[in-house]
Order: structure tokens, then C-alpha cells, then sequence
């Protein structure tokens, strides 16, 4: 027999269990000791209580008690090893808050109050619990349940259906078809959130369909909803949502009530997303206090150096890379390199708007005079390239990164939208700013975007007579990372900053002629790789005597 300083409480168990005769001489009431008796008690007690607590380890950080738990979980609340959340609803998490434990649970409570259940009505559609909490389905049982950050709300209606996808739990989720019928049926709002979505929301819905996978996607939402109409009861509010889906797609009259519906329907539709990014870059300007920078005076063959190194670099930052003197004999002596033809006239195509002084005083007074202006402007840039659409919006969508562009058929919709907050912008600097991200952050053509949008951005300085914006070589970084903190994370004071540091820099450096030039700008390290230049520590730096 092993003895009890060794014997686990597993071995105690195949101990207690085992038969009378394989224990020696078990019979003999003298063959246990006061100690061995105290050694098989403690067994006793450690297997009891390894027993006991084994249902409870088992289970999931919130879970229902039932009647073969329910004594385990008396004495685990008592010894304060576990909390009450709900009807029969406990958790092991004695720290976080309730609400906080329920809503990270959400879904496994929902099928453990309600197994089987159907994820219907606006749950369906928005994929997750309503702003005060409310969780609706389609389920045998019909009491809500309401719990920290959590309110279950069933009703009864159709069992769910093939087309009905499997969910969370066992629960399954409404298919699309059904889920928006069930959203076009009148509801009204008993405390907390209304049961569907309103017309409004229904109508972004289907628009946000059609704006991120095409008229396609839509028609089959329609058409599943025709399919399952009849069998769910749903007959009238399938005609209601035809008739919608029809005046979205421009071949039905019907009532529409968003502003973006209302937009789609005329041909205008826009990106709202890209909407918003334009009004917070819009606040962010009206708030900040920029500064204003005239024009240095300068003699003919400063602003010639200039403009060229105007276009030289904001071809280079695209990847059409030539040395200084090579981009020098294809601007000024029409010098064509013969192996690449169509990258010398991207950098003299750029230079021959930039060194025009009519051409870039000229800023747009409406949206139709901005598709203008940015159209005849590309179809300078691009001329050489025929597969580019010169002077043509683009027909398919473009991306650059994590970044995907305005749909093209969204294109002048959002142009037109986005150009509502061009006006009120009171300094030229700002202007220029709003005006450069609105034409890159559209991407409106196939190729040259990010050309056309320092071109715009440097037209609205030069007819204010402001010094322009320069990005150079090793400022290039600098700047895509602004446009990017914008574009994906909302923070537009980066790119403010940015073009707000390279008009100082243009500003303070000595322009005179192109060899001149070129020295001054190796001085602020203008020509460095970017990658080189960060690995060394090295920045662009404003001339000192100009600091």
C-alpha cells in the first residue's frame, strides 16, 4: 500500500475503489493506524473535493446554471469563487464588470437563454446588439430578458429557413433577403431602441450594397427576398421593398428620404466615408492658425529653377526617377530619352503646367469648373500615355496599399460633395491643403493622381501669391505617411503639419539658377533616399539663415 505522503489524490481514488481483497490485510480492524486512518481521510477529502470542483473548471467564463450544477454553484458563490449576472447566470470573472463580461459573451448567452433562436429584425442587419443592448429574435420563448448591457427580445414568427445562415451557439442568423423584409415591417418603439431600422437606415444599407459590390449584389438581396416572401408572410412588405430597390437603382418612383439615396437616384452617388474625412480635415483648418507666406521677390531664372524642381520631384516621388541633369535636358533643351520616352513627357508634361503663370492662377469657382480644371490638366500630363484615359475619369477602381479609392462611378458625386467645404476655407494655405487631399484622397483618374493633386494644391498658392509646396526626395515619406494618418486613422493635424513645413522650407531656400539651386537643396539634404536618410538620422532641414 503506498503510503499517504506519496499517494495523489488520483491513486486515492483507484485506491478507495478498488476491491476489500486486494488491500493487505484489509480485515484486520489493527491494520489502520491512527496515521494510515488520517492519511485515507485526507485522500478522501482531496478526491471529494477534486470532484466537486471539476464541473465548475470546465465551464466557459459566463455560463446558466442547471439543476446538476446548481449545488456546485451554491457553494462556489458562498465561498466567493463565483457571481450571480442574471436569472441562472453566473461568471467566474470576479473582476471586470458585468456589462463588460455580458457583451464580450453576447452571443453564447443569447443561445443559452435561447438555443436555437433566429437573429432577426435590425439585429440581422447590424450584426450586433443595439446601442442600449437590445438583442432581437425570432424564438418559443417570449419574455425579454434583460441583463447588464444585454436585453434578449424575442418574438415568434417563422422557424428559421434553409436560407438562413448557421450562427454562434447554434443560433442562426437571418440571410439578408429575410433579414430586410422583417426591417420593412412597421414597428413601434416600446423603450429601449424600435424593433427595424428606420426608412433611412434601410435606404444607406442598400446604398452602402451598391457602393461596395455593385448593382449585382443588390439584385440578389431582391431576389432572395422574393424567394422567401411568401413562406415567411411576407408579401406586402416584399412589394414596399421592390419598389425602394427599384427607385435606388433609377427604374422605379418611390419616396426616397436620405440625402445619399436622393443622390444615387439623380446619378451623383458619393462616398460618404470620404465625405467625412473632408469635413474633419475641414475643422481641422478652420482651427488652426496658418500662416501666410508671399511670394519672395525673384528674378526670371529663380522661378524657372523652381518650377522645375517643382516637377522634378513630384514625378520622382511617383517612381519616374532621372537625374537632375537628365530631367534638365528633357525640360529645357527637349531632350527625349529614346528608351523612356513616356516618363521624359510625364516630367515635361508636369513642368509645362507648373511654369505657366495663367495656367496655375486659374482655381475652380463650382464642381463643373473643377472636373474642368483637373481633366485639362491631366490630359497635358498624361499625354504620352493613351492607356492612362488623358483627361478622362477613370473607369476602374484604383488602390494604393490599404488604401482603396473612390468607386468610379462615385467619382464626381464625391468630387462635387467634398468641394461644398473648398469656399468657406479662409486662408490660401488651407485652400491648398483641402485641395490637394481632396484630389488624392478621390484618386478621380487611372493614373497621375497624386501629380494633379500637388498641381491644385500649388495653383491655389500661386493665385493667392503664395511661396508653393515642395515635396522633395527625402520628404517623401514624410508626406505619404500624413496622407495615410488621414486617410486611415482619421488624424488629419499630420498632413496641416507636413505641407505646412515644406512651404516653409521652399520659402527659405535661395532660389537663383538651376546650378545654384541644385547646391542649395543638396545643403538641406533635399536629394537623399528617404530609407538612407532615416536609417542615418538625417532630416530635411530649413536653410539657417532662414530659420
Amino acid at each position: 500500500m503506498p503510503t499517504h505522503e506519496t499517494m495523489s489524490a488520483t491513486n486515492a481514488e483507484a485506491y478507495l475503489r478498488a476491491p476489500c481483497r486486494a488491500i493487505p490485510d484489509a480485515r484486520n480492524p489493527s491494520y489502520f493506524t491512527k496515521s494510515c486512518k488520517s492519511g485515507v481521510l485526507n485522500y478522501i477529502f482531496l478526491l471529494c473535493a477534486d470532484l466537486m470542483a471539476q464541473p465548475l473548471d470546465d465551464l466557459p467564463e459566463v455560463f446558466l446554471s442547471s439543476d446538476d450544477l446548481s449545488s456546485a454553484v451554491s457553494r462556489a458563490v458562498a465561498a466567493g469563487e463565483l457571481r450571480q449576472l442574471g436569472p441562472r447566470l453566473y461568471t467566474k470573472n470576479l473582476t471586470d464588470a458585468p456589462e463588460i463580461i455580458i457583451r464580450r459573451n453576447a452571443w453564447p448567452i443569447v443561445a443559452a437563454y435561447a438555443p436555437g433562436a433566429l437573429i432577426a429584425d435590425r439585429t440581422a442587419l447590424e450584426n450586433r446588439p443595439a446601442e442600449d443592448g437590445s438583442v432581437f429574435i425570432v424564438a418559443a420563448r417570449r419574455r425579454d430578458i434583460e441583463l447588464p448591457g444585454l436585453w434578449i427580445r424575442p418574438r415568434s414568427g417563422p422557424a428559421p429557413m434553409e436560407d438562413d445562415r448557421a450562427f454562434i451557439g447554434g443560433l442562426r442568423l437571418s440571410s439578408p433577403g429575410r433579414a430586410y423584409l422583417d426591417n420593412m415591417a412597421p414597428s413601434r418603439k416600446r423603450g429601449g431602441v424600435s424593433r427595424t431600422l428606420s426608412r433611412e437606415e434601410l435606404e444607406l444599407r442598400l446604398d452602402d450594397i451598391m457602393r461596395r459590390r455593385g448593382v449585382e449584389a443588390l439584385n440578389q438581396v431582391r431576389d432572395e427576398a422574393r424567394r422567401v416572401a411568401h413562406l415567411i408572410d411576407r408579401d406586402e412588405e416584399f412589394a414596399a421593398f421592390d419598389k425602394l430597390v427599384g427607385a435606388l437603382l433609377g427604374t422605379r418612383d418611390d419616396a426616397l428620404v436620405s440625402d445619399r439615396a436622393r443622390a444615387r437616384r439623380t446619378g451623383a452617388p458619393f462616398d460618404p466615408d470620404r465625405i467625412a474625412l473632408f469635413e474633419h480635415l475641414h475643422q481641422e483648418l478652420q482651427n488652426t492658425a496658418l500662416p501666410s507666406r508671399p511670394v519672395a521677390a525673384r528674378t526670371g531664372e529663380a522661378n524657372a529653377s523652381l518650377t522645375f524642381f517643382e516637377a522634378y520631384f513630384s514625378n520622382f516621388i511617383e517612381g519616374t526617377e532621372f537625374e537632375v541633369a537628365e530631367a534638365a535636358d528633357i525640360v529645357f533643351n527637349n531632350v527625349i530619352p529614346a528608351d523612356r520616352p513616356e516618363d521624359a513627357h510625364d516630367v515635361l508634361g508636369t513642368w509645362r503646367i507648373v511654369s505657366d503663370p495663367v495656367e496655375m492662377a486659374r482655381t475652380p469657382q463650382t464642381a463643373d469648373a473643377l472636373f474642368d480644371l483637373i481633366k485639362k490638366r491631366h490630359a497635358i500630363l498624361m499625354e504620352s500615355r493613351r492607356d492612362k484615359l488623358p483627361g478622362a475619369f477613370k473607369q476602374a477602381s484604383n488602390r494604393a496599399g490599404q488604401t482603396v479609392f473612390v468607386a468610379p462611378d462615385q467619382v464626381e458625386g464625391t468630387l462635387a460633395r467634398g468641394f461644398e467645404f473648398y469656399p468657406s476655407l479662409a486662408t490660401p494655405l488651407a485652400r491648398a491643403i483641402y485641395m490637394m487631399f481632396l484630389i488624392s484622397e478621390v484618386h478621380p483618374f487611372a493614373d497621375g493622381n497624386g501629380r494633379i493633386a500637388r498641381i491644385m494644391m500649388n495653383a491655389e498658392l500661386v493665385a493667392a501669391g503664395e511661396e508653393r509646396i515642395i515635396i522633395p526626395t527625402i520628404f517623401r515619406s514624410n508626406y505619404l505617411q500624413a496622407l495615410k494618418a488621414h486617410s486611415l486613422s482619421r488624424h488629419p493635424a499630420a498632413i496641416v503639419r507636413t505641407l505646412d513645413f515644406a512651404q516653409k522650407w521652399v520659402a527659405a531656400i535661395p532660389w537663383s539658377d538651376l546650378q545654384r539651386s541644385q547646391e542649395a537643396l543638396t545643403r538641406t539634404n533635399a536629394f537623399m533616399d528617404p530609407a538612407a536618410a532615416d536609417d542615418a538620422g538625417i532630416r530635411l532641414k530649413i536653410p539657417q539663415a532662414y530659420e
